[in-house]
C-alpha cells in the first residue's frame, strides 16, 4: 500500500545544522519561539517506519504546534536553512525619520532658544524642523530631554568649603562620643496668613478651596535644634531674630541639653551667630562647638528638611487670624513630632559630595571653577 498525500522532501541535516537546533532547544534564556521551531525541524528530519520522512501531523502533535505552522517553519527551512527560522522584518510603513534628522533635533534643543522664548515647545520644535508634534515628543522622551523644566542650584564660592563639608558630614557620619549633635537654625518671618474668605472644604470630586488673596496678621520666628540621633526637636518662638533672641535660645538648649554632654551646633553663616556677645556666651560655656557650614549651603544643615515638614503640613496651607494662633500651632505640630520623633539619616560621605560638585563644574562650560 502506498503512502497518501504528497511525497515530502527529506531536510538531510547536517552535522553542524543539527548540533546548532539541539543548541537552541536546550538554551534556558533563549526565545522560546526559536526552541519551538527548532523542535519541528528536529522531528521533521526523523524517518517513519515505511522510509519516508515523518509526516507534518505527526511533527504538529509532537512539537505541540498547529499543522500550519509544523509546515510552515518546514518549508522555510528547506528554503533557507537555519536563517529562514528567523523573524522575517514585520510588515508596516518603513521609518520616515532619518538619524540625521533626530541628531538635528537634540542639537538644536541642547544648543539653542526660539525667537521670543526661553524654552523650546514640542509645537515650536516641530515648527522649525519640519517634523511632527508626536515625533519631537517620542525623541524627547527616548533622550530624556525636558526643556520645560527648570531646577535651581547655586555653588558655594567659600574658599573653606571643602573643610566644612568634611566637618559636618563627619558629625553626622560618625559623632563624638558624650556628646550631643544638634541642628540649629531660624525659620524667621513665618507669616500669620488669613484667607480673605472662607475655605470651601473638600468634597467627591472637588479639592479643598482657597481665594488667592490673604490678610497678613504679622509674623514670627522660630528657632530650632534638631537633634540628628533621636530625630527630637528643641524649638523657641521670638517676634525677632536678632543676636539677642539666639542667645535666648542657647541658654534653653544649655538647661534641657544634660550637664555631662558636650554640644555640637551646625550653623549657618548668619551674622547673628557670630557676634561678640554670642563669642562672649561661647567661651563661658566650653561644652558648646559652633559648626559652620558653607556659605549658600543650607541643604547641609538636616533641620532645614524638619522645616520642609512643617512648612507642608502645617503652615502653607493654614489659616491663621493672628500671630498667637500661629505660634499654637506651631508648638503643637512640634508637640506632636516630638512625641514619635523620626531621625533624617545622612548617607553620602563629604568624598562623595565633593566628587558630584566636581563633576557637576566639568560638565558645564561657564562655570568658573
Amino acid at each position: 500500500m502506498t503512502r497518501p498525500g504528497p511525497k515530502l522532501v527529506p531536510l538531510e541535516l547536517t552535522v553542524v545544522e543539527r548540533a546548532e537546533l539541539e543548541r537552541w532547544v536546550r538554551r534556558r534564556k533563549g526565545a522560546q519561539d526559536l526552541a519551538v521551531r527548532a523542535r519541528v525541524i528536529l522531528a521533521c528530519d526523523a524517518v517513519a517506519d515505511d522510509g519516508f520522512p515523518v509526516s507534518v501531523t505527526a511533527v504538529a502533535e509532537q512539537a505541540g504546534v498547529s499543522v500550519d505552522t509544523a509546515s510552515k517553519w518546514r518549508r522555510r527551512f528547506l528554503a533557507d536553512r537555519l536563517a529562514g527560522l528567523s523573524d522575517e522584518p514585520r510588515p508596516g510603513r518603513p521609518r520616515s525619520v532619518t538619524d540625521e534628522q533626530v541628531a538635528d533635533l537634540i542639537a538644536r534643543t541642547l544648543e539653542s532658544r526660539p525667537a521670543g522664548a526661553t524654552h523650546w515647545s514640542t509645537r515650536s520644535m516641530a515648527a522649525k524642523t519640519g517634523l511632527s508634534q508626536s515625533t519631537v515628543s517620542r525623541v524627547w522622551r527616548a533622550f530624556g530631554l525636558q526643556p520645560h523644566r527648570s531646577e535651581t542650584f547655586k555653588l558655594s564660592t567659600d574658599r573653606s568649603s571643602p573643610g566644612k563639608v568634611h566637618d559636618v558630614v563627619g558629625l553626622y557620619l560618625d559623632p563624638p562620643e558624650r556628646a550631643l549633635v544638634l541642628c540649629v537654625d531660624e525659620k524667621s518671618q513665618i507669616q500669620a496668613l488669613n484667607r480673605s474668605q472662607p475655605v470651601l472644604p473638600m468634597m467627591p470630586g472637588v479639592p479643598e478651596r482657597v481665594t488667592h488673596d490673604y490678610v497678613r496678621a504679622g509674623t514670627t520666628t522660630l528657632f530650632a535644634a534638631l537633634d540628628i540621633a533621636s530625630g527630637r526637636v528643641i524649638g523657641s518662638l521670638h517676634r525677632r531674630h536678632r543676636a539677642v533672641e539666639f542667645r535666648k535660645f542657647l541658654i534653653k538648649l544649655d538647661k534641657q541639653v544634660p550637664a555631662h554632654l558636650d554640644v555640637h551646633l551646625i550653623c549657618d553663616n548668619y551674622a547673628t551667630h557670630k557676634t561678640e556677645a554670642i563669642r562672649r556666651w561661647l567661651v563661658a560655656h566650653p561644652r558648646f562647638h559652633l559648626h559652620f557650614t558653607p556659605t549658600g549651603s543650607s541643604w547641609l544643615n538636616l533641620v532645614e528638611r524638619w522645616f520642609a515638614e512643617l512648612t507642608s503640613k502645617r503652615i502653607r496651607r493654614g489659616v491663621h487670624r493672628s500671630v498667637q494662633a500661629l505660634e499654637k500651632d506651631i508648638r503643637a505640630w512640634s508637640s506632636a513630632w516630638n512625641e514619635e520623633p523620626r531621625p533624617f539619616v545622612w548617607t553620602k560621605t563629604a568624598d562623595e559630595i565633593l566628587d558630584a560638585v566636581a563633576s557637576y563644574c566639568r560638565r558645564i562650560n561657564d562655570s568658573g571653577h
